[in-house]
């Protein structure tokens, strides 16, 4: 315990106190807080620059009124961060921002810092602490025009503390955007080797020495190295890119790090991805080589521009980010280290069981007496495939999201979204739901497009709305003629290549992660030297000839020629005065511009989608980005009967490396008039 330091930190606390008239009043509240608290085994001692909080188990230091997180004291271990690093640089809340009108994701990295420190709780079972800023217009342009409050949770018994973050902008204040913010935690190099994600991915990881120049070869961008001269050896030849990384958010509950001497694991576990954009399956940065761990909530990756936060003059906002949990755990006597992952993932279930908390201080966090809940079951009718019937929508993600069009949710960044996955016969239930106006919005595996009902939902405090049945009819205007890949918003069916055996992940070169591995953008030249792909219906298989990703062709260093697919199929009895649907369905594009010719490469496309995209999936090792669906009609004058047809798809941006797309799924539909006739 800290006696010495009780009245000198209480006048070290209230100098950051805006009024110093209520130094009294502050020596009296944390006096009493640091002693109820010290009785228990809490324990809160304010230093000269620092605030120091124990319970017995876990000891965190933060800086103090900044509130960056500089020591976590755990087993023995002195600091679990990198104590080479600067104080600012070791665990903290930061943002990327950018002016209104900025072009792209690329802005001010600010580490967001408190101009003041308040005790909000300090009982025998919880301590928590308030580090805030304010924004005014003597700082206009130097720091994002937000209002800042973040929190740090310290539990009575708890191996591990919580953090969560209240943002607000008000009406008086300047438009801006926000690209990116999170929390980041470096640890110690010499201590932190094995990192785990997954089941499938973890092992013992580079040290971040490895990629510095002399010891790594940067590639095609800052982000991926090939290390050749490692201090490890097993890692030679290896490329490391923090990217290959990247999970999606609804597998991305708990990860993390290990240290084996002593062993002790540090985990980020994120109970609920309400507060995170881009939806369910939007890819995102957690942990790599540093020792770094991450907790994301709003990025542009994958995404691209379309995921910039925009803020214009006077928008009122706010928006409560957590909290995460910070999980720290040992082993006992000679148990393998490893298993700290196993306890990680029930500490996982734990925390999400408990969601949403109850202790949390901020009355901007609800509680769950105060949400609601919904529940109803999704059907799908497509008479195509089952005339009028409807069939349960297994496996669809069902989420409430701000209202907006169809398919706004994977766009919509400034509020907060729920989903769940229907279970086998479309039912599904969301609880625990912000108060506020959504529409509810699914997709479902198997079928292209969205569904969006379009009535408000109005969640109050304690309702439960039964939605009843609920039916989607899928984009549909004829039968099937053929079809190329599943649609399911991604590109992972298709043929993935080796990797070039120069750029190989040793740990990414099985299933399901060989589409992680660097430079797979290349093979398709090497695998295609004489021409581009054809595919052909009836007898291609696109698990095997389909590359899953159209890029363009590598000529030299700095020169990528444009590239166009072919699909061949024949079909009968064409009537030339209907018409035929091509539903073209993207899993990821970076811009591009795809355009689609019928039976003449020479002449004017029928459709172009113009210039689209932004995710840069290919480059950051993903196999998908944002989904996009094209229902391109075609004259049947424009097609052959009893004759080969031709469908060319052209990748017509060639300026830079990464410019391509990812299909998701691809169908051509008969007419309707085709089927009713042999139905009838």
């Amino acid at each position: 315990m800290y006696p010495g330091f009780l009245f000198l930190s209480a006048l070290s606390f209230c100098i950051f106190l805006p009024d110093k008239l209520c130094l009294t009043r502050a020596q009296r509240s944390l006096m009493a807080a640091e002693a109820q608290a010290e009785a228990v085994g809490m324990n809160i001692s304010f230093l000269d620059n620092h605030v120091v909080v124990s319970n017995g188990i876990v000891q965190i230091t933060l800086s103090n009124p900044e509130g960056h997180i500089t020591g976590i004291q755990y087993n023995g271990i002195d600091n679990l961060l990198e104590v080479t690093n600067e104080e600012i640089n070791r665990g903290y809340w930061d943002v990327v921002w950018s002016p209104p009108g900025s072009i792209g994701t690329k802005g001010v990295l600010e580490r967001l810092a408190g101009t003041s420190c308040e005790i909000i709780v300090a009982t025998e079972e919880q301590v928590e602490l308030s580090f805030s800023r304010t924004w005014d217009s003597s700082v206009e342009g130097k720091l994002v025009p937000l209002k800042i409050d973040k929190r740090y949770i310290l539990l009575h018994g708890s191996s591990g503390f919580y953090t969560y973050a209240i943002y607000e902008h008000l009406e008086e204040w300047p438009s801006f955007n926000l690209d990116n913010t999170r929390v980041a935690f470096k640890l110690r190099k010499d201590k932190f080797h094995y990192m785990a994600m997954s089941d499938d991915r973890q092992r013992d990881m580079p040290l971040p020495d490895d990629r510095l120049p002399g010891r790594g070869e940067q590639l095609a961008y800052p982000e991926a190295v090939l290390l050749v001269n490692p201090v490890e050896p097993e890692f030679k030849g290896e490329v490391d890119d923090k990217y290959q990384y990247a999970s999606e958010l609804k597998d991305l509950r708990v990860h993390g790090w290990i240290c084996s001497d002593p062993p002790v694991g540090f985990w980020q576990i994120t109970p609920s991805n309400e507060f995170r954009v881009g939806g369910p399956i939007k890819p995102e940065l957690n942990s790599h080589v540093g020792p770094t761990t991450l907790a994301v909530f709003v990025s542009t990756h994958y995404g691209g521009s379309d995921l910039v936060i925009k803020f214009g003059e006077g928008e009122l906002w706010k928006k409560v980010f957590g909290p995460i949990f910070i999980y720290l755990n040992t082993v006992v006597d000679e148990e393998d280290p490893h298993t700290l992952w196993d306890d990680a993932k029930n500490q996982m279930s734990v925390e999400v069981e408990h969601w949403p908390y109850d202790f949390p201080a901020s009355n901007d966090f609800q509680s769950a007496h105060q949400r609601g809940s919904v529940s109803g079951r999704l059907l799908v009718q497509d008479r195509f495939i089952t005339n009028d019937d409807c069939i349960p929508a297994k496996g669809a993600y069902v989420g409430l999201a701000p209202p907006g069009d169809v398919g706004s949710w994977q766009r919509e960044c400034k509020k907060y979204q729920f989903w769940v996955e229907a279970d086998e016969k479309g039912y599904f239930s969301i609880p625990n739901i912000i108060t506020g106006e959504y529409n509810l919005y699914a997709w479902v595996p198997g079928f292209i497009g969205d569904y969006r009902n379009s009535s408000i939902i109005n969640i109050t405090s304690s309702v439960n709305i039964d939605m009843g049945d609920l039916v989607y009819e899928p984009p549909r205007d004829g039968p099937t003629l053929w079809e190329i890949g599943f649609p399911d918003r991604s590109a992972a069916e298709f043929f993935i290549p080796d990797p070039n055996p120069k750029y190989v992940n040793k740990f990414l070169l099985h299933e399901p992660n060989r589409f992680r591995q660097y430079g797979l953008w290349d093979r398709y030249a090497e695998l295609y030297p004489d021409g581009d792909l054809m595919y052909t219906i009836g007898e291609s298989n696109y698990t095997q000839d389909f590359f899953f990703a159209h890029v363009l062709r590598k000529m030299d260093n700095y020169t990528y020629e444009k590239t166009t697919w072919t699909i061949k199929f024949s079909l009968y009895d064409i009537n030339e005065s209907e018409t035929y649907v091509f539903r073209l369905a993207l899993a990821s594009a970076h811009q591009s511009d795809v355009q689609v010719r019928i039976n003449d490469l020479n002449k004017e496309p029928i459709f172009s989608t113009g210039k689209i995209g932004g995710d840069n999936a290919i480059a950051r090792h993903g196999i998908h980005g944002l989904y996009w669906l094209f229902n391109i009609e075609i004259s049947g004058i424009y097609l052959y009967s009893h004759e080969e047809n031709f469908i060319y798809l052209t990748q017509a941006n060639n300026q830079s490396r990464f410019q391509g797309v990812m299909y998701d799924y691809i169908r051509l539909e008969g007419p309707r008039t085709f089927v009713v006739n042999k139905i009838t």
